[in-house]
């Protein structure tokens, strides 16, 4: 069963909160946070990316900059930007781009949950940035972005959760991206218990983004637990920040790829061991795979479309049938020979929400040579996946819209 559990978050006054929310830390470069909080001191960015506010030549992962986002975070208190909630609560989160709505609740989850796998996650996480992540929930003493999670749709749940829409919500703004953003304040206790019983009865809840930030809470915790003899287990470090979806209201994007160099092969080589285990066919135009099994690649200011030929993977098996397994296992690895996409620096990774013409660009740039275009895993591949205690690939999933952060703040202690 699913344990959650309201909290008193830190959230921005009202005529605030367009100022305050920002992009997740992990969507953007320095270069590109920094553009995007000029002008603003109130952008949570100054929280998130504090290093933003420190000179360019500055390592990252210094110690300087998680003081910085501390600093930056006291100052928003001082300054009655982030405001704490008099009482513990839920909230609701509705974000809307397009004809896609997705509401969430917004919550406490266990970090025994996730190490017991309740929460169930579908990637590995990499040392460095996880480590990042400890630093800066530690230094900050706060979760200050949530993690994204779904469940398989509760009706009843859904039922609660119109109940508490159909009222005046606590902030509602749309960004310059076109998504809007609305949040409702679930204080009634009644509401609260309701909530909490429902998510009891849920088996499993699922990592859709924030690995990392998951890992993270649970390593936090265990030095909170480590270097306080009281430990009691009901202490604020052991529960972090998530905004809980049912995947019914779920989106995936496409995850594509670029690769720097063709691994030493003239074209016409790559083509040929290209064709070894795809069947391809030049396209007039641009090709945006419409189904599984389908890839598109850009390559001398041209698209292809590939299909994999018979034998290429085993559609039985979770993670060998994905089409991001079939890429890596078929041209990836063995022909560009990138065996660990997770470290490589020969390989980029571009969000499909930038389209395909960001890869057309990439290529275009010289600093990449091809690029792969794919369909978005399923939520029920995902679902599947994380059910057999397996693991996808490396950036495999993309999800939109993507969680603003700085409307509401978790603090550990």
């Amino acid at each position: 069963m699913a344990l959650i559990k309201p909290f008193r978050a830190l959230r921005p006054p009202k005529h605030l909160a367009e100022k305050v929310a920002a992009l997740p830390y992990d969507v953007m470069n320095v270069a590109e946070a920094k553009a995007m909080a000029s002008g603003n001191p109130y952008s949570f960015l100054h929280i998130s990316r504090p290093e933003i506010d420190l000179p360019a030549e500055m390592d990252p992962y210094a110690e300087p900059v998680y003081e910085k986002g501390r600093e930056n975070l006291e100052r928003f208190t001082a300054e009655g930007i982030l405001v704490q909630e008099p009482r513990e609560c839920y909230y609701v989160y509705r974000q809307k781009m397009g004809e896609f709505v997705q509401t969430g609740l917004v919550v406490c989850a266990g970090v025994d949950d996730y190490e017991s796998g309740v929460i169930k996650k579908h990637e590995l996480t990499r040392a460095d940035k996880e480590e990042d992540r400890v630093k800066h929930i530690d230094y900050l003493d706060a979760n200050d972005e949530p993690v994204f999670y779904t469940y398989r749709n509760d009706p009843a749940i859904t039922a609660i959760v119109a109940r508490v829409a159909s009222a005046e919500p606590a902030y509602d703004f749309t960004t310059d991206d076109g998504v809007s953003h609305t949040l409702w304040v679930v204080d009634d206790r009644a509401v609260i218990d309701e909530l909490t019983a429902r998510f009891a009865s849920i088996a499993t809840l699922y990592v859709a983004d924030g690995h990392h930030r998951s890992a993270a809470a649970g390593r936090v915790r265990d030095l909170r637990r480590s270097a306080n003899r009281g430990h009691r287990g009901d202490e604020e470090y052991n529960w972090f920040l998530t905004v809980i979806f049912p995947d019914s209201e779920m989106t995936i994007m496409p995850y594509n790829r670029v690769v720097k160099d063709l691994n030493g092969f003239t074209v016409a080589e790559f083509m040929a061991r290209v064709g070894e285990h795809f069947s391809v066919s030049p396209e007039e135009g641009r090709f945006e795979p419409k189904s599984r099994h389908q890839f598109g690649m850009y390559l001398e200011g041209r698209w292809y479309q590939l299909v994999p030929k018979q034998g290429a993977f085993d559609e039985h098996d979770a993670v060998s049938h994905l089409d991001v397994s079939i890429l890596q296992n078929n041209l990836l690895g063995p022909v560009l020979g990138i065996r660990n996409p997770r470290t490589d620096q020969r390989i980029h990774f571009v969000g499909g929400i930038r389209g395909i013409g960001e890869l057309e660009r990439l290529v275009a740039g010289g600093e990449y040579r091809v690029a792969f275009s794919l369909h978005p895993t399923s939520m029920a591949e995902l679902m599947q996946l994380a059910d057999a205690g397996k693991i996808m690939p490396p950036k495999s999933t993309w999800f939109e819209p993507k969680l603003r952060s700085g409307l509401f703040v978790h603090l550990l202690t």
